[in-house]
């Protein structure tokens, strides 16, 4: 969906990297996260201070490999050596569906996943994960566990303006952000974390380094250029505005273009939200997620029905929930989103030719 932005930005966004640079592990020595590259550590700050979305002064910036690396670093961070069980770790359902598969995957000792959050009840420390605005359904979260003992991790990856509105500054201890739903480079695989307390913030670091011994700098040197462009977008728009005005215009297209659809296919639902007043875009408007949460009035497996109409989604079963629900990406190539929309409201037709024909 990006595309079209960065195609009319050009060389704006362009950087060219001799061989002789960034050769060593090493980006800052003396710095607390010495693979973090200054640049982009200077990027991040301007970024978050020009969109105000999130507090960034006395936070200690860990970059990683996309948030997944990040995540994965934070548990390490945060479980007990010595524990005697594994660290639960939980979330509200829906939530996002590689949590459980990131946990688990390792069958580490230190952490494990225990599911919904709105059902734990275990006694004991335990790692609460609040994703707002939420993946998959949109919805801004909040903690749902009522007891003492936990830890909150803010995934903050979709709370940028052209999703929802950016209401106030985030400030949580741990804060996760991405630079695949900022600006739309998923393939440069690059996250950064916002962290308060700087012990937490050593041991992120600590795992990156026995990880991957840091995080590639021709990434992180390009993201800085990504950012550079983004910033002056917004000083200086261009004739498509900035890349949130020109992001927030077209989510607001599709999502129109998609409920349109819904309503005449009369076989779905999605998720409602209430509009808030956005203090970067400077108007008020209702969220409008990169992903929709589409739920089947009448099928239990919609994922599959919605396959059989050449319709490719993510069932509600890997969130959690129901198969009812399906989650469907709104962040494609306009040529595929507007195919999938014109599939989806003719959907009625073609299941009321093939009931009668069974009736038939």
């Amino acid at each position: 969906m990006y595309e079209r932005f960065w195609q009319q930005a050009g060389d704006k966004s362009t950087i060219v990297i001799p061989g002789w640079q960034s050769m060593s592990y090493f980006s800052d020595a003396g710095s607390l996260c010495w693979f973090l590259e200054p640049d982009f550590a200077q990027e991040i700050i301007r970024l978050h201070k020009i969109v105000g979305n999130a507090v960034t002064e006395d936070r200690h910036i860990v970059v990683g490999t996309g948030s997944t690396q990040l995540y994965q670093a934070v548990l390490y961070a945060l479980s007990p050596q010595d524990a005697v069980e594994p660290l639960s770790v939980v979330s509200a359902a829906p939530y996002y569906s590689s949590y459980p598969l990131i946990t688990d995957c390792l069958k580490s000792g230190l952490y494990k996943w225990a599911g919904d959050a709105r059902s734990f009840n275990k006694e004991g420390p335990f790692i609460e994960l609040v994703t707002s605005p939420n993946n998959p359904d949109g919805y801004a979260r909040q903690s749902v566990v009522n007891k003492s003992g936990g830890i909150l991790v803010h995934d903050l990856a979709y709370y940028w303006p052209q999703y929802t509105p950016i209401i106030s500054a985030a400030n949580h201890d741990i804060m996760l952000f991405t630079v695949s739903k900022s600006t739309g480079h998923a393939g440069m695989r690059i996250g950064w974390a916002l962290v308060k307390d700087e012990e937490v913030a050593k041991k992120m670091v600590k795992f990156v380094e026995l990880n991957t011994i840091g995080v590639s700098k021709d990434s992180q040197l390009r993201a800085a250029k990504v950012l550079q462009v983004v910033i002056s977008s917004c000083q200086y728009p261009t004739s498509l505005g900035s890349l949130f005005d020109f992001s927030a215009h077209l989510m607001e297209e599709r999502w129109s273009l998609l409920r349109a659809a819904v309503r005449q296919s009369g076989l779905f639902t999605l998720p409602e939200f209430s509009p808030g007043s956005c203090s970067f875009l400077n108007r008020s408007f209702a969220p409008q997620p990169a992903f929709a949460w589409l739920k089947c009035q009448l099928m239990e497996d919609c994922e599959g029905f919605l396959r059989s109409n050449n319709i490719l989604t993510r069932s509600g079963k890997h969130f959690g929930v129901s198969p009812q629900y399906v989650r469907i990406s709104m962040l494609d190539r306009d040529e595929n989103f507007y195919l999938f929309v014109e599939r989806l409201s003719t959907i009625h037709l073609r299941h009321s030719i093939q009931v009668d024909e069974r009736g038939e």
